[in-house]
Protein backbone atom coordinates (compact mmCIF):
# COMPACT_ATOMS: atom_id res chain seq x y z
CA UNK A 1 0.00 0.00 0.00
CA UNK A 2 1.22 3.31 -1.16
CA UNK A 3 -0.20 6.63 -0.04
CA UNK A 4 -0.03 9.85 -1.03
CA UNK A 5 -1.37 12.55 0.69
CA UNK A 6 -5.40 11.67 -0.33
CA UNK A 7 -4.21 9.16 -2.99
CA UNK A 8 -3.47 5.59 -2.36
CA UNK A 9 -1.88 2.50 -4.54
CA UNK A 10 -1.67 -0.77 -4.25
CA UNK A 11 -0.29 -3.88 -6.08
CA UNK A 12 -3.35 -6.40 -6.89
CA UNK A 13 -2.13 -9.98 -7.73
CA UNK A 14 -3.38 -13.30 -9.09
CA UNK A 15 -2.43 -16.43 -10.75
CA UNK A 16 -2.76 -14.48 -13.96
CA UNK A 17 -0.54 -11.35 -13.30
CA UNK A 18 -0.06 -7.96 -11.08
CA UNK A 19 -2.76 -5.05 -11.90
CA UNK A 20 -2.77 -1.56 -9.83
CA UNK A 21 -5.10 -0.71 -7.99
CA UNK A 22 -6.28 3.49 -7.22
CA UNK A 23 -8.43 4.92 -4.75
CA UNK A 24 -9.14 8.81 -3.85
CA UNK A 25 -10.80 9.26 -0.75
CA UNK A 26 -12.53 12.18 -2.34
CA UNK A 27 -14.41 8.73 -3.94
CA UNK A 28 -14.56 5.81 -1.74
CA UNK A 29 -14.82 7.53 1.49
CA UNK A 30 -13.17 7.27 4.79
CA UNK A 31 -14.31 4.47 6.11
CA UNK A 32 -13.21 2.56 2.88
CA UNK A 33 -9.80 4.93 2.94
CA UNK A 34 -9.43 3.63 6.76
CA UNK A 35 -9.65 -0.04 5.34
CA UNK A 36 -7.64 0.13 2.42
CA UNK A 37 -4.41 2.44 4.75
CA UNK A 38 -4.51 -0.57 7.51
CA UNK A 39 -4.30 -3.55 4.69
CA UNK A 40 -1.26 -6.08 4.77
CA UNK A 41 0.53 -8.11 2.46
CA UNK A 42 -1.49 -11.50 1.97
CA UNK A 43 -4.76 -9.82 2.48
CA UNK A 44 -7.64 -10.86 -0.14
CA UNK A 45 -9.19 -8.07 -1.39
CA UNK A 46 -12.43 -7.63 -3.75
CA UNK A 47 -12.68 -4.25 -5.98
CA UNK A 48 -15.30 -2.43 -8.54
CA UNK A 49 -14.01 0.32 -10.25
CA UNK A 50 -12.79 1.22 -13.85
CA UNK A 51 -10.05 0.04 -15.55
CA UNK A 52 -7.47 2.10 -17.45
CA UNK A 53 -4.05 2.09 -18.36
CA UNK A 54 -1.46 5.15 -17.28
CA UNK A 55 0.89 6.80 -19.07
CA UNK A 56 3.51 3.83 -18.05
CA UNK A 57 1.16 1.76 -19.50
CA UNK A 58 0.24 0.05 -16.35
CA UNK A 59 -3.08 -1.39 -16.26
CA UNK A 60 -4.77 0.07 -13.37
CA UNK A 61 -8.23 -0.26 -11.52
CA UNK A 62 -9.66 3.21 -10.02
CA UNK A 63 -11.24 1.83 -7.38
CA UNK A 64 -15.05 2.88 -6.43
CA UNK A 65 -15.63 0.11 -3.70
CA UNK A 66 -13.46 -2.43 -1.94
CA UNK A 67 -14.32 -5.37 0.19
CA UNK A 68 -11.60 -7.33 2.64
CA UNK A 69 -12.77 -10.93 1.64
CA UNK A 70 -9.54 -12.81 3.96
CA UNK A 71 -7.81 -11.10 6.48
CA UNK A 72 -3.96 -12.33 6.35
CA UNK A 73 -3.32 -13.33 10.51
CA UNK A 74 0.50 -13.22 9.78
CA UNK A 75 1.43 -10.51 7.51
CA UNK A 76 3.74 -11.91 4.43
CA UNK A 77 7.38 -10.88 4.16
CA UNK A 78 8.23 -7.77 2.71
CA UNK A 79 8.91 -8.01 -0.91
CA UNK A 80 11.65 -6.23 -1.47
CA UNK A 81 14.05 -8.43 0.86
CA UNK A 82 11.55 -11.91 -0.50
CA UNK A 83 11.61 -15.14 1.19
CA UNK A 84 15.18 -15.91 1.67
CA UNK A 85 15.42 -18.94 4.23
CA UNK A 86 14.91 -22.22 2.43
CA UNK A 87 13.99 -24.20 5.34
CA UNK A 88 11.10 -21.50 5.58
CA UNK A 89 10.34 -21.93 1.72
CA UNK A 90 10.25 -26.08 2.16
CA UNK A 91 8.04 -25.94 5.25
CA UNK A 92 5.70 -22.94 4.23
CA UNK A 93 5.34 -23.50 0.61
CA UNK A 94 2.20 -21.49 0.50
CA UNK A 95 4.68 -18.82 1.50
CA UNK A 96 7.08 -20.04 -1.29
CA UNK A 97 3.75 -19.72 -3.59
CA UNK A 98 2.73 -16.43 -2.95
CA UNK A 99 6.00 -14.43 -3.02
CA UNK A 100 8.07 -16.48 -5.93
CA UNK A 101 6.98 -15.69 -9.05
CA UNK A 102 9.03 -19.02 -11.10
CA UNK A 103 7.62 -20.77 -7.78
CA UNK A 104 4.32 -20.50 -9.00
CA UNK A 105 4.96 -20.56 -12.47
CA UNK A 106 6.11 -24.33 -11.98
CA UNK A 107 3.44 -25.21 -9.99
CA UNK A 108 0.72 -24.07 -12.98
CA UNK A 109 2.96 -25.82 -15.51
CA UNK A 110 3.16 -28.91 -13.63
CA UNK A 111 -0.39 -29.02 -12.74
CA UNK A 112 -1.46 -28.56 -16.46
CA UNK A 113 1.20 -30.56 -17.47
CA UNK A 114 -0.30 -33.69 -15.27
CA UNK A 115 -3.85 -32.63 -16.38
CA UNK A 116 -2.73 -33.20 -20.12
CA UNK A 117 -1.15 -36.80 -19.59
CA UNK A 118 -4.17 -37.69 -17.63
CA UNK A 119 -6.58 -36.64 -20.19
CA UNK A 120 -3.91 -37.91 -23.23
CA UNK A 121 -4.45 -41.27 -21.50
CA UNK A 122 -7.98 -41.45 -20.70
CA UNK A 123 -8.64 -40.89 -24.35
CA UNK A 124 -6.89 -43.98 -24.72
CA UNK A 125 -8.84 -46.12 -22.27
CA UNK A 126 -6.14 -46.25 -19.98
CA UNK A 127 -7.45 -46.73 -16.24
CA UNK A 128 -6.01 -44.97 -13.11
CA UNK A 129 -5.37 -46.92 -10.22
CA UNK A 130 -4.42 -45.73 -6.94
CA UNK A 131 -1.89 -48.48 -4.93
CA UNK A 132 -1.40 -48.21 -1.39
CA UNK A 133 0.89 -45.55 0.47
CA UNK A 134 1.29 -47.77 3.68
CA UNK A 135 2.17 -51.54 3.04
CA UNK A 136 2.49 -54.09 5.55
CA UNK A 137 5.83 -55.36 3.86
CA UNK A 138 8.41 -53.62 2.77
CA UNK A 139 10.29 -53.79 -0.73
CA UNK A 140 10.92 -52.91 -4.02
CA UNK A 141 13.83 -50.89 -3.05
CA UNK A 142 17.12 -51.47 -1.25
CA UNK A 143 16.60 -48.09 0.96
CA UNK A 144 15.81 -48.46 4.31
CA UNK A 145 12.22 -48.16 4.86
CA UNK A 146 10.13 -45.39 7.15
CA UNK A 147 7.97 -47.59 9.81
CA UNK A 148 4.76 -47.00 11.64
CA UNK A 149 2.19 -48.18 13.55
CA UNK A 150 -1.29 -48.63 13.32
CA UNK A 151 -2.85 -48.46 16.83
CA UNK A 152 -5.94 -50.07 15.79
CA UNK A 153 -4.70 -52.60 13.52
CA UNK A 154 -1.50 -53.30 16.17
CA UNK A 155 0.48 -53.57 13.58
CA UNK A 156 3.86 -51.76 11.34
CA UNK A 157 3.72 -50.31 8.41
CA UNK A 158 5.98 -49.62 5.85
CA UNK A 159 6.13 -46.41 3.85
CA UNK A 160 5.89 -47.34 -0.07
CA UNK A 161 9.30 -46.98 -1.57
CA UNK A 162 8.31 -47.76 -4.91
CA UNK A 163 4.79 -48.50 -6.42
CA UNK A 164 5.73 -51.04 -9.16
CA UNK A 165 4.79 -54.40 -6.93
CA UNK A 166 1.09 -52.70 -6.77
CA UNK A 167 1.44 -52.26 -10.12
CA UNK A 168 2.55 -55.77 -11.25
CA UNK A 169 -0.46 -57.10 -9.26
CA UNK A 170 -2.69 -54.94 -10.89
CA UNK A 171 -1.43 -55.75 -14.43
CA UNK A 172 -1.97 -59.80 -13.21
CA UNK A 173 -5.58 -59.51 -12.63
Amino acid sequence: VRVHGKAGFADLVDRDGKAQIYLKLDEVGPETWTTFTSLDRGDIIGVRGTVFRTKMGEITVAVKEMDVLSKALIPFPEKFHGLQDVQTRYRQRYLDLAMNDDVRKRFIDRSRMVAFMRDWLNKRDFLEVETPILQPLYGGALARPFVTHHNYLDMDLYLRIAPELYHKRCIVG
